[in-house]
């Protein structure tokens, strides 16, 4: 693994509005499982879409993009020479009504975290023991309620649709109208092996009601999405995470972190967290893992025996997990959300007591039974504070 330095890794989306062409509803070869924005200051046509401007269609050009193909559905083509992987490379043009609500709920694939053995880490720096298992408890709905700060994570890859988990984070740049959230590296980058996901739009409180899925089939757009869908028009995720991530033994797992900025599809004048009523701090400086008395993680989990269509809490204790001496701890709690809860925030006391970010969902054994999510340190703070930067 790389040394701990804070250099970060951007992901530049276009925010560019389109209609969806030939990638109806599960769309067997689509890719799978997060505001007034960018959007909100591009120039628009009478009818209310985004006006594309000259320089932007240029830097599209640049990566090999014709808006016509991609919207058509060229965006399909995962060819590994085509794959767009290095930072900066990734351009993520909102098309209109892509993820309508069938294709969010047929949505089920989940993004290979790093998988990694029940014993992980009992030889390297200072792991605790193993916790036992939490079960996961459904959260209370209406999610509005009850977690509005959380909801779900929509991309493609090369399997599929796919779902993710993600957190409404504050902006310090932007009090009381935030268009930040946060999430897992491995929701929006393949890591070593690949490249960038596309088509990354996040859902806050997703089926708000909590509905069973037989009850979502057909359902209108505003009961499985009713505060919108806001799509990724910027994102970082950390070098560590591109250069080492990777689906078995751990690898950059430390560093399974990214920050989204998004922009709504459907303008209404307000930001994300106006539009959500609330947002979490990020704590950077969270105590030594034995002195936080609880984590609660949130999430979706769409891997058996769930469904991805409800969310889902478990509350414990954290331990510490380190896999590589040289890198840093990780918090480690007992759980049973399977894959699909990746990303997902996890809460603790900040430094004044409020309730702040302090981790993300990364890791688990393949048997759910424990999660691991990094230690928030300055590779994050770099990566959020460069994504609040962008956007004064």
């Amino acid at each position: 693994m790389r040394p701990n330095r804070p250099v970060t890794a951007i992901l530049c989306a276009a925010a560019l509005t389109m209609t969806a062409a030939a990638c109806g509803p599960g769309d067997g070869e689509a890719g799978g499982d997060a505001k007034p924005t960018v959007a909100a200051s591009l120039p628009t046509e009478a009818d209310g879409t985004i006006k594309i401007p000259d320089q932007l269609k240029e830097r599209l050009k640049q990566h090999g993009f014709d808006l016509d193909k991609w919207k058509g559905g060229a965006w399909k083509n995962w060819k590994q020479e085509d794959w767009l992987r290095e930072a900066g490379d990734y351009v993520n043009p909102i098309i209109e009504d892509l993820w309508n609500p069938d294709r969010m709920r047929e949505a089920d694939k989940t993004p290979q975290p790093p998988a990694v053995d029940q014993d992980a880490g009992k030889d390297q720096g200072v792991t605790d023991p193993t916790p036992a298992p939490v079960q996961a408890k459904a959260a209370n709905a209406p999610y509005h309620t009850s977690v509005p700060v959380s909801g779900k994570v929509f991309f493609d890859g090369p399997e599929g649709s796919m779902v993710c988990s993600a957190t409404v984070v504050k902006d310090p740049a932007h009090p009381g109208k935030s268009n930040m959230v946060w999430t897992a590296g491995h929701c929006v980058h393949a890591g070593k092996s690949g490249g960038w996901y596309r088509n990354i739009a996040f859902v806050p409180s997703y089926n708000n009601a909590g509905k069973p899925s037989a009850q979502l089939k057909g359902a209108p757009r505003e009961q499985v999405a009713p505060y919108g869908v806001w799509w990724s028009d910027w994102a970082q995720t950390s070098d560590q995470w591109i250069a080492n991530g990777g689906p078995t033994g751990g690898a950059g797992a430390p560093y399974d972190f990214a920050v989204l900025h998004v922009t709504p599809e459907k303008s209404t004048g307000k930001s994300l967290e106006e539009t959500v009523g609330a947002a979490l701090p990020v704590e950077f400086n969270a105590p030594a893992v034995p002195k936080v008395a609880g984590i609660t993680a949130t999430g979706y989990p769409a891997a058996a025996p769930f469904d991805g269509q409800k969310a889902f809490q478990c509350t414990d204790r954290p331990g510490r997990l380190s896999l590589v001496a040289n890198s840093p701890v990780m918090y480690r709690i007992g759980c049973t959300m399977t894959g699909g809860s990746s990303g997902g925030g996890w809460v603790a006391a900040g430094s004044d007591g409020k309730p702040a970010l302090v981790s993300n969902t990364s890791i688990g054994p393949a048997k759910a039974g424990w999660l691991a999510g990094p230690r928030l340190g300055p590779e994050a703070k770099g990566i959020f504070d460069a994504v609040s930067a962008k956007f004064k």
